[in-house]
């Protein structure tokens, strides 16, 4: 019998929790899921929760609940330390946990500190990474309706998801309209990236060119190659370079609110395992989502190492988009029934990209067949339909966690949607 242990409730480590125990079915397999709080965050809707278009409670489960029901054990204290070489962690409350495999998907290290002033937690910006913080956004939110002024949204030097910036400036102006009080609130997005649309991907299909044509409608200013240094009460330095990485200009940006996404690391017990990790933080895994210095650890999502697009002036990372996360697991998930049996692996993650991204009124859906260009599928659309159709998938998608569902969610919702079969015979 194998005890398999699984860090972080989150996209990766709940529907993989539900699959491992689908696949084993009452085998006798342990399968136990530890996570640093006890609920489940569905993070793609936080950018609305920041306006008041959601409640916390709209948008998170109760973990432990909805995983008794399927046999599967919950410790809601954060991982502490891990011994690779003992197969066992220890957790906040001085618990230790023995495994035979260990699957890693806490997410990341939310690195506000790589820029002074940064951050909600002592820092002067506001972030929707995660559900506090997006609540904490919200209050911030009303002193901006309170008292219009300028506002400033974007990422920082290092960051790696950029659709929840393009989101959250979309949708505040959506709702800063609907307020009747846009005129008075200045709008800019500043960016790492080379260029509006390029997301950490090099851009997907005609990403460039739509996400610019929206920032213009809705007056609202950017800068690109934006190397941020600094953020003071009320105002944000930022160096814009050259495409040769050559400072070409210094602004200094001033705010009534801000929202930056800031760049990611790895979560501190994960990073401090020899031989585990980049350095970064981020775990190192193998075409099977296998750690090279101890096969017997697994990951999937942001937390894995996966390199650059390309190299930029100001540095950007690559994003692992849900579809790719739930991908990995499925892989996981067949590699260690086959380390079980004795036998060598053969299941790999689809390493593509795919995304419904909410602009308030509107929406944008692309997906990037493989993720690092030259691709065999490159699409970007825009349209009033991928407004609804996230708003269905929050709810489909927190629906299958409540039933304790192990398919596979974004392909059998998100592709079927877009009138897609399947991506991976095209990977």
């Amino acid at each position: 019998m194998a005890h398999i242990v699984l860090v972080g409730a989150g996209i990766a480590g709940m529907s993989g929790a539900f699959e491992l125990r689908s696949h084993f079915g009452k085998s006798g397999h342990d399968i136990t899921l530890i996570n640093d709080g006890k609920f489940f965050q569905f993070v793609p809707s936080n950018p609305w929760i920041a306006v008041g278009w959601r409640k916390a409670k709209q948008t998170t489960l109760d973990a432990g609940k909805y995983l008794a029901k399927r046999d599967i054990n919950f410790i809601p204290h954060a991982v502490t330390k891990i011994e690779p070489e003992a197969n066992r962690l220890t957790v906040r409350d001085g618990t230790t946990v023995d495994y035979d495999y260990l699957v890693i998907t806490c997410g990341p290290k939310l690195n506000f500190a790589a820029i002074p002033g940064a951050g909600p937690d002592g820092g002067y910006t506001q972030s929707v990474c995660t559900v506090a913080h997006a609540e904490a956004s919200y209050e911030n939110f009303t002193q901006l309706v309170a008292n219009p002024g300028p506002v400033v949204v974007g990422a920082l030097p290092g960051a790696s998801c950029f659709g929840p910036a393009y989101e959250y400036a979309l949708i505040l102006d959506t709702e800063l309209k609907r307020r009747k009080i846009r005129d008075r609130v200045p709008m800019i997005f500043v960016t790492p990236e080379p260029y509006i649309g390029h997301l950490g991907l090099g851009g997907v299909g005609d990403s460039k060119s739509l996400l610019e044509s929206e920032l213009r409608q809705r007056d609202i200013k950017w800068i690109t190659n934006a190397r941020t240094t600094q953020v003071e009460s009320g105002a944000m330095v930022v160096e814009e370079l050259t495409d040769t990485g050559e400072l070409k200009k210094t602004h200094r940006l001033d705010f009534n609110h801000s929202m930056m996404i800031p760049p990611f690391a790895g979560v501190d017990a994960v990073a401090a395992v020899d031989k585990l990790c980049n350095p970064k933080g981020f775990v190192l895994a193998d075409d099977y989502q296998r750690n090279p210095a101890y096969p017997n650890i697994y990951s999937a999502g942001v937390c894995v190492a996966i390199p650059p697009v390309e190299e930029t002036p100001v540095p950007v990372g690559t994003p692992k988009t849900g579809y790719m996360i739930e991908s990995m697991m499925g892989a996981i998930v067949h590699n260690i029934s086959d380390a079980i049996d004795g036998v060598e692996p053969t299941h790999r993650g689809t390493l593509a990209a795919l995304c419904l991204a909410d602009m308030g009124n509107t929406g944008a859906a692309f997906v990037a067949i493989p993720q690092i260009p030259p691709r065999n599928v490159s699409w970007f659309k825009k349209g009033r339909w991928v407004h609804w159709a996230k708003i269905a998938f929050e709810k489909y998608f927190l629906h299958k966690l409540r039933a304790g569902s192990s398919e596979p969610i974004y392909e059998k919702y998100v592709l079927r949607f877009m009138g897609i079969k399947r991506l991976k015979s095209a990977d």
